[in-house]
């Protein structure tokens, strides 16, 4: 929230003020060590000709959402004021995983570079580990080359080969590589090596005669805030995606890089907003720039066929339930209250832009995955009654429904009183207030399904389950899809 207040500062110094930006950065920033253990402070100095109460450092992921380009893409992950034209300070690395990080010195509760911004590692004393002791790479193919990488989910270690077919080379960075000449699953030993010791993993490539990927494997994941509330958050997000077997990701709560961070470490491919992304076990051939606020989209080339895969994150206030079970609207009113949201604008606004990507789903099957913050009217129906309602026509799952895109998670489980897949929250079990109905409080939080993976096009519906990742306040949506 501070850093989101110093967002609005800086908008209105530079509309009020000429700012000092675009001065150089022609102050200092120096680290005492370019590599720090996990837990220790990151010690650093720093000089400047425009000193401010209100100059700060911060902490970013490198690659991540650091103010590259002199504006605010995301929060820090830690940070400190540093008044005065020069001194000393210490940046704290308390629950911070071993990776790359950046420092950056900024100007008066903004983006603006004071000085160079100064990359750190941030190392581990602990004996290394994988995030996952087994898990899957991406499918190859027959005859074909192949390529993928374990290099980043061990940061700075040396990797090598210890058991596994012929056709398969580790290299010391982690690149896995070789050309298949039979199908079936090639199941390979890696370790990693760092000053602290060994890791070892049993890495499965599966081996395709026919198509690439027979089956797709699709996650809507809300990452609360980038998965900066929970501790050790990045390798839990990492184990999620490697232990489920996971292919396309469509993400909410990027907060600015966290697909970039997550397909760094992965060897996947991604692309994002500071809100939304998509995340990929295969190359992302196209993208969609930001609609309706949030929403992105990427085509993913799966071999034999693309996919064409579409993340939002529709407006969060007011929250239809609460309106339901704490104000006791009418359904008239509640659909008021969901076009002031912008959520119904927000729906209307991305199916159509997604009209030519339905127009072909017949031969590119198209995702719809997301946050949407509002339930869906195949759960509030006559038949299963929500705080004493009947059936409610929420438009963020209506809209949906009549451009022809299909709900996953109810075909597969068509009755909401056995099944609710509720998505919202793991981590709320009572209301904390706000919302206008802070008189609430302490009353059971409603429990409801938020995120979706809707579809559209050559898909069949393998299953479809709503997982606690223990990373987040959303569950995750899971669907495998059998590409036809």
């Amino acid at each position: 929230m501070r850093r989101l207040l110093a967002l609005v500062l800086a908008v209105l110094a530079v509309a009020l003020t000429v700012h000092p930006a675009r001065a150089a950065a022609d102050g200092t920033l120096t680290v005492t060590s370019a590599s720090v253990t996990a837990g220790s402070d990151i010690r650093f100095g720093y000089t400047t000709t425009r000193p401010n109460a209100k100059n700060w450092v911060g902490l970013y992921r490198n690659p991540g959402n650091g103010p590259v380009n002199q504006a605010y893409v995301g929060p820090s992950l830690t940070w400190v004021y540093t008044s005065g034209s020069s001194g000393s300070a210490a940046l704290s690395t308390a629950g911070l995983s071993a990776g790359d990080y950046i420092v950056y010195y900024l100007y008066n509760d903004g983006y603006t570079w004071l000085a160079q911004p100064v990359p750190v590692r941030i190392t581990s004393d602990a004996a290394p580990r994988f995030p996952a002791s087994a898990f899957t790479l991406r499918n190859a193919k027959v005859g074909a080359a192949y390529a993928a990488t374990v290099g980043g989910l061990v940061p700075g270690a040396t990797f090598a080969k210890t058991s596994g077919p012929a056709w398969v080379s580790v290299s010391s960075s982690g690149a896995v590589s070789g050309t298949p000449a039979a199908a079936g699953d090639a199941v390979v030993g890696i370790r990693a090596t760092t000053s602290s010791g060994t890791a070892t993993a049993t890495v499965t490539v599966r081996v395709q005669s026919g198509p690439l990927v027979p089956q797709v494997k699709a996650v809507s994941w809300n990452l609360w805030h980038g998965g900066t509330q929970v501790a050790g958050g990045l390798e839990k997000q990492l184990k999620f995606l490697l232990e489920r077997d996971v292919d396309v990701v469509g993400i909410q709560e990027n907060q600015g890089s966290a697909a970039q961070t997550l397909a760094t470490a992965l060897g996947w491919s991604y692309f994002q907003n500071s809100d939304t992304a998509v995340l990929s076990r295969y190359p992302i051939t196209g993208t969609t720039p930001t609609v309706a606020g949030s929403a992105v989209a990427a085509k993913i080339n799966l071999g034999a066929r693309s996919l064409r895969l579409w993340s939002a994150h529709l407006g969060y206030t007011p929250y239809g339930p609460y309106d339901a079970c704490f104000g006791r609207m009418t359904v008239q009113q509640l659909l008021k209250r969901e076009s002031s949201s912008g959520r119904t604008g927000q729906i209307n606004s991305i199916v159509t832009a997604m009209s030519a990507d339905l127009a072909a789903s017949a031969t590119t099957p198209v995702l719809l995955t997301g946050d949407f913050n509002a339930p869906s009217h195949l759960d509030w129906t006559s038949a299963d009654s929500r705080c004493g309602y009947g059936a409610v026509p929420w438009p963020t799952s209506t809209v949906p429904a009549g451009a022809g895109l299909t709900d996953s998670y109810r075909q597969a489980h068509p009755n909401p009183s056995t099944h609710p897949g509720t998505t919202w929250s793991t981590v709320y079990a009572t209301f904390t207030g706000g919302y206008g109905y802070d008189s609430h409080a302490g009353e059971p939080e409603p429990q409801d399904r938020i995120d979706f993976v809707h579809y559209r096009g050559p898909l069949t519906v393998v299953s479809s389950e709503t997982v606690d990742t223990a990373t987040s306040d959303h569950a995750a949506v899971l669907t495998v899809f059998q590409v036809n």
